[in-house]
């Protein structure tokens, strides 16, 4: 029974070894539906005790499973893909409920995600070495990569079905055991997709789900057998789940904040450059990492650029997800949407103009947690508006007088995750990619996320680790390289040389 089956609180379980586990701790979180208000389900919160027999689970299955040949893990993959795709409504519905999202943005989701899967599906080709034969005289050199064993993931509320499947299904195709500890505010989705994991035919173990806080977190962070740890979300916590986890000597990703900036020249079609920073800006209710939060409207764009967003935002239908009609939901909590609002007055307050209130939406007076989209003019650096990550539906538009300007903006910010910049100016937008100092940018494109067969991650205050997330440098980062350096020779050529060996 999943949580779409009941409208009493459903409880939510650990995945170890499996099968559903209710843990020792008796710590439980409530679930809320974002658009009601209402409690749906409660969620076991792990113990140290629990990690530790996930762990144990998991390094007994990754024996038998790093030696699985590469073809029976790509036909696993394959069958994971096919039973995405026919559960990929039920998914979104859950993603939907217990998020917030709009169905559309919740396929969306699902549809990203799907597409690292079908990635992993290519394991053969993407873990193939090296060879390279006479380096020296009768002697070959090859390189080749393997597993590193038992490896876990931490993911946000935001996208609870698309970042859990740019980890675990990396991992799991390049051989690894997998513990995943999702967002505890939306558990649901990760519980599907174990059950899906299973029935494809990745082995008891393979995966396992640890819910709960930071009890569960720091023992992840600490455990003596897990190799190497992914994480996603907010910088503070991003440097913290880095800092602690290289100091247990561990491998680790940890995607940050973000601060994104999209850049709007004079030249640029100012309607498709509103349609984008709409879009971008109030997504998900801009809940995205990759939200634009900042347009730069440089020079005389400004003032029909924002009379165009208005025009827009105007049109925009905001309410539950469930219904066809919405097209942005509430955010995830009423502490976060409060949070979100204050920004909006505080920006009044330090100068800006506020130039769409969304408090007053109608959905903003109901039980659930809404805010209409919000639009702030004349924002400037060192207001709070600016400065800080708000992870809502609020858009600053920041005017700039000259494309240089708006790049020393954009350089100078301390996040440095995706970036994008409007123009018909094809000599303006190549400079922008040289010159952006940003992990991910978009030319003509507000959401510059890579597709699967590249990496995602930010530079700066963006990313703590050395190694993108999925894709090519996923594949890296769940593996490690070893070289092997052979000779077959005739036992009659073998003598003592206690010199550096050289090649000859």
């Amino acid at each position: 029974m999943s949580v779409l089956e009941t409208s009493a609180p459903f409880a939510v379980s650990h995945w170890i070894n499996g099968k559903s586990d209710a843990g020792s701790s008796g710590r439980k979180g409530a679930v809320t539906n974002p658009a009601t208000g209402e409690v749906i389900a409660e969620v076991a919160f792990a113990h140290a005790e629990d990690v530790d027999r996930a762990v144990a689970a998991a390094k007994s299955a990754a024996v038998e499973w790093r030696s699985t040949p590469l073809s029976s893990r790509a036909e696993v993959m394959f069958h994971l893909r096919d039973l995405i795709v026919r559960n990929r409504s039920h998914l979104a519905e859950i993603i939907s409920r217990e998020n917030g999202k709009t169905m559309a943005d919740a396929l969306g989701e699902v549809a990203r995600g799907l597409e690292n899967v079908e990635f992993a599906c290519g394991i053969p080709n993407l873990l193939k070495g090296g060879y390279t034969e006479q380096a020296s005289r009768g002697v070959d050199v090859y390189q080749i990569r393997q597993p590193i064993g038992v490896v876990a993931g931490i993911t946000p509320f935001n996208f609870p079905a698309m970042v859990p499947l740019w980890m675990l299904s990396t991992a799991i195709a390049c051989g690894n055991a997998f513990i995943l500890k999702p967002s505890e505010k939306v558990p649901g989705a990760s519980v599907f997709l174990a059950e899906l994991v299973k029935q494809a035919g990745v082995p008891d173990g393979i995966l396992s789900l640890i819910h709960g806080d930071k009890v569960a977190v720091d023992r992840l962070l600490e455990h003596p057998d897990i190799k190497a740890i992914s994480f996603v979300g907010s910088t503070p916590v991003a440097r913290y789940i880095y800092e602690t986890a290289t100091r247990n000597g561990k491998r680790v990703q940890a995607l940050g904040g973000a601060k994104n900036h999209m850049m709007v020249l004079p030249d640029a079609d100012v309607a498709m450059a509103a349609d984008a920073a709409v879009s971008a800006g109030y997504g998900a209710a801009g809940e995205r990492c990759m939200a634009i939060s900042v347009v730069l409207a440089v020079g005389d764009v400004a003032d029909p650029l924002i009379e165009a967003i208005r025009d827009r935002v105007a049109r925009i239908k905001v309410g539950p997800g469930s219904e066809p009609a919405s097209e942005m939901g509430p955010l995830i909590s009423r502490e976060h949407r409060d949070r979100v609002a204050g920004h909006l007055d505080k920006a009044v307050e330090e100068g800006a103009t506020l130039s769409i209130d969304g408090r007053l939406d109608p959905a903003a007076q109901t039980s659930g947690f809404f805010l209409g989209p919000s639009l702030i003019d004349n924002a400037k650096p060192g207001m709070r508006c600016y400065d800080t990550e708000i992870f809502g539906p609020v858009l600053s538009v920041v005017r700039v007088p000259t494309y240089a300007e708006g790049l020393r903006l954009i350089n100078e910010n301390p996040y440095g995750n995706g970036t994008a910049i409007f123009t018909q100016n094809g000599g303006a937008a190549r400079q922008f990619q040289f010159d952006a100092e940003i992990g991910m940018v978009g030319i003509n494109v507000p959401i510059p996320v890579p597709v699967s067969y590249y990496s995602f991650g930010g530079w700066k205050s963006s990313l703590f680790g050395d190694l993108h997330m999925y894709g090519p440098e996923g594949v890296q980062f769940y593996t490690r390289s070893k070289v092997v350096t052979s000779r077959w020779p005739d036992p009659g050529a073998s003598k003592v040389d206690l010199g550096f060996p050289q090649v000859r």
